[in-house]
């Protein structure tokens, strides 16, 4: 038996935050030498942050990667360790794995397939390098091998794969099989969405088994730079078998998961691979000796214990509770903000908003604890000695019911309830003078009354707006981040009041469709997340109809009825605007999935769809920024661009009428 212990570690890192960075993950490094593990895979980019943009051009800033790769070497005495940095070679920019073992800096692996869809942009910095090109980076008086580079430990063979290198078809492990390969690393910066984690898995195991090889899998952890939120959930695998998995969505820092891989038992799987060629081709400088030799060690039991969450029924709003009060603790504390405030106007959006505040102290406490919590946020003076969640949330969330003629007690109990419930700061303030002082100023511009019959937008919105004020007063008193509540359904179709409740710095459902909300809602009332439980006063939320409430209660107003059912337009936005789908064929899809609907029904709610949308692309341009959790974003400066300015579907529309015609006719 040739066994060796391995250790993947997921860290919660900040672009440029240079001495945290390393902090953490010397701190990884230390953990895993504990361990007894002497191979550490680390995240991608994980020196300088995943996220730092145009800033990966600066040679300012990579200089000073490369100086912080100089200081955190000598912590590698007694480890194999990859450590995650941008280099410039030859003028151009490379996103590269370092290995250094023993306090050497041994070599450098560049990524060869680069990620350039969704919210990645690599190769707008980056170059992808070629496969079986090497070289030497020369700096300090240092001269590192770098390229399509293999590691031999005496006699153990390690490679690389850095994150989109598994990701495609031609994946780079192949190539590493054949030169015998014992250990593959994939350092990785992978973002989460729903579902993906069990996609790692697949490729963690496959890539395993086919190459005849340990693999060792190390993702970044938390909201690391904004938007995107990382999951951690890191792996080890060997033979097709997962033999280790870290827990996804920790507070912590920095999660080192190990465990033990048989070198012997993968060699003699090869040798009996009929598939199996070595290429006795490799050229001599493709291996890096290192005198380094990995420690042997006893055989471990494989036991994984999965947690409970992770096998419910409900996965997706298991998953949805746990990313975003991840990405709102990251949030709080890298922009230092001294807690949330949220304009709660007793509606659906606005309590998913606070929910997720109030369960953020929740999962933080249960994990962390009530003194390392307060640790984490020690910028925040008065945390150190409170004792549950409700005193902490009355300390880091306020909510602000802003009532106009035109609210009502349903709505206001239901806010109310649900603010006092988790134990916020609840305010109920009246903001219609104020609205009726705007309205006046209007009805002296244009010399006339205003009525609900000719200016009914105008009247709703100027008490949207009216309260966004007020509201930023209260956040800027309080130096705390104002959350807006405007959801994804509401942004593809601009329902929503520009400076008004899309005011905010951050929003954390814009990624989210409202029917997926009130699904949760419901869930949050009756069940919740693992381990934490329900929170029942949501009832008072679930019981109503969606309703921005900003016409006369004699009208009635509802969303739906603004709108068309959630249902369909969430429906009708995935076909046209993820599947990239013509008038005609969204068309087409709906008479097959609603019967009950005339063709001219769904006619008209694909025609208010397509004008909706390329009519307000502009607010989609001003949101405040959102959390990625799928793979249907619409954020213009992530994922989903399309022009202020277009022809409007004008033709794709007289196209899809048409075809009602000719429905309507047979």
């Amino acid at each position: 038996m040739l066994n060796v212990k391995v250790a993947a570690a997921v860290l919660n890192q900040t672009p440029m935050d240079w001495e945290g960075n390393a902090r953490n993950i010397l701190q990884a490094l230390d953990q895993a030498r504990q361990s007894g593990a002497s191979v550490v895979c680390l995240p991608e980019l994980c020196i300088t942050g995943y996220g730092c943009e145009d800033a990966f051009l600066s040679a300012g800033m990579r200089r000073m990667a490369w100086d912080k790769l100089q200081e955190l070497v000598p912590a590698t005495e007694g480890l194999v360790a990859c450590f995650g940095l941008p280099i410039s070679y030859r003028g151009l920019v490379f996103n590269v794995a370092a290995i250094a073992a023993n306090g050497k800096l041994l070599g450098m692996v560049p990524k060869k397939n680069l990620a350039g869809d969704g919210i990645h942009y690599e190769p707008r910095w980056f170059k992808p390098w070629p496969s079986g090109k090497r070289s030497f980076y020369e700096e300090d008086g240092l001269k590192i091998p770098l390229g399509d580079l293999v590691f031999d430990f005496d006699g153990i063979m390690l490679g690389l794969e850095i994150c989109e290198d598994a990701w495609v078809a031609s994946r780079p492990g192949g190539r590493l099989a054949e030169l015998g390969v014992d250990l593959i690393l994939n350092p990785s910066a992978s973002h989460f969405a729903f579902d993906k984690q069990e996609v790692r898995r697949r490729f963690v195991l496959e890539g395993s088994r086919a190459f005849h090889a340990a693999y060792v899998y190390a993702n970044l952890l938390g909201n690391e730079a904004g938007r995107a939120i990382y999951d951690g959930g890191a792996m080890v695998a060997s033979e097709g078998r997962l033999l280790a998995e870290a827990p996804r969505f920790s507070f912590l820092d920095s999660v080192v998961t190990t465990a033990v891989v048989d070198v012997d038992v993968n060699r003699m799987n090869r040798a009996k691979s009929d598939a199996f060629v070595l290429n006795f081709d490799a050229a001599r400088d493709q291996v890096v000796e290192s005198d380094f030799a990995l420690p042997h060690c006893e055989p471990d039991v494989v036991s994984i214990e999965e947690p409970a969450w992770e096998a419910s029924d409900h996965l997706k709003e298991e998953e949805f509770t746990r990313a975003v009060t991840l990405g709102l603790f990251d949030y709080l504390r890298k922009s230092r903000s001294r807690g949330f405030v949220v304009s709660l106007s007793g509606g659906a959006d606005s309590a998913a908003v606070t929910t997720l505040c109030a369960y953020m102290v929740q999962f933080g406490l249960k994990e962390l604890g009530v003194s390392r919590f307060a640790k984490k946020l020690a910028y925040i003076a008065g945390l150190e000695g409170m004792a549950d969640a409700a005193e902490i949330n009355q300390k880091l969330l306020t909510c602000v019911y802003q009532a106009t003629r035109n609210s009502g007690d349903v709505t206001l109990n239901a806010a109310k309830a649900v603010a006092e419930t988790v134990g916020a700061g609840f305010h109920c303030v009246d903001v219609d003078d104020l609205v009726q002082k705007y309205i006046a100023l209007g009805e002296q511009v244009e010399g006339r009354p205003l009525t609900w019959e000719q200016d009914d937008i105008a009247l709703q919105n100027i008490q949207a707006r009216t309260r966004s004020p007020g509201i930023w007063l209260v956040a800027n008193l309080k130096n705390a981040l104002l959350l807006s509540t405007s959801n994804r359904s509401e942004a593809a179709v601009g329902y929503a009041t520009m400076d008004g409740d899309t005011s905010g710095g951050l929003c954390p459902i814009s990624g989210i469709d409202k029917a997926f909300l009130r699904t949760w809602l419901v869930w949050m009332q009756e069940h919740g997340p693992a381990g934490i439980g329900c929170l029942s006063a949501l009832e008072k939320i679930n019981h109503q109809q969606p309703t921005a409430e900003l016409r006369p209660a004699d009208q009635k107003q509802t969303d739906e009825a603004d709108l068309m059912p959630y249902t369909i337009l969430d429906a009708i936005e995935r076909l046209a605007i993820r599947d990239k789908q013509t008038a005609v064929e969204v068309l087409s899809h709906l008479l097959h999935r609603y019967p009950g609907h005339s063709p001219k029904e769904l006619g008209g709610y694909v025609e208010r769809f397509f004008q909706l949308w390329s009519r307000n692309q502009w607010k989609r341009e001003r949101y405040a920024p959102g959390f990625h959790l799928d793979d249907e974003n619409l954020d213009p400066k992530t994922w989903c661009r399309f022009p202020i300015l277009s022809g409007g579907f004008r033709s794709e529309l007289k196209l899809m009428w048409d075809r009602v015609a000719e429905l309507e006719a047979d």
